[in-house]
């Protein structure tokens, strides 16, 4: 059993979304297949955390986005173990999870591989965007 916390695997740096932030910013923010959630926030507190089913066809790019989403299932807290997380995800079906500070001062992202065998590092999101930038250099 794999003895790690939370606060060991997460993502420390995740892409965020001030509170003024409309549906429109996250549509475009979803257009990335590697983007799974769009956390709002209000300065370092989480505010909701949006999953793409929560953006209903019907909501209007204008419209402010921290009415979408919620926080209940969807965060976690620094100190809970890595075998917990795993398992609370893989039951939910979720490959994020926004870990909080008990004031809901946002800390990371805990992001489950697409192979649901372990967690992506800070070290892995800037090896993508190194491989985003390269290919966009290169015009492939």
């Amino acid at each position: 059993m794999c003895m790690e916390t939370v606060a060991h695997l997460m993502v420390r740096h995740p892409k965020l979304c001030h509170e003024d932030s409309t549906v429109g910013d996250v549509r475009q923010l979803f257009a990335d297949d590697h983007v799974h959630v769009v956390l709002i926030m209000s300065g370092t507190r989480l505010l909701t955390v949006i999953d793409r089913a929560d953006l209903r066809p019907d909501a209007t790019d204008s419209a402010p986005a921290a009415r979408l989403g919620h926080l209940s299932g969807r965060v976690i807290a620094p100190t809970a173990s890595a075998d917990t997380a795993l398992q609370q995800m893989i039951a939910a079906s979720r490959r994020r999870l926004a870990v909080i500070a008990p004031d809901g001062t946002l800390l990371g992202l805990l992001c489950l591989k697409r192979s649901g065998t372990g967690f992506c590092s800070d070290e892995n999101v800037r090896q993508r965007q190194r491989e985003h930038l390269q290919r966009a250099v290169s015009g492939g």
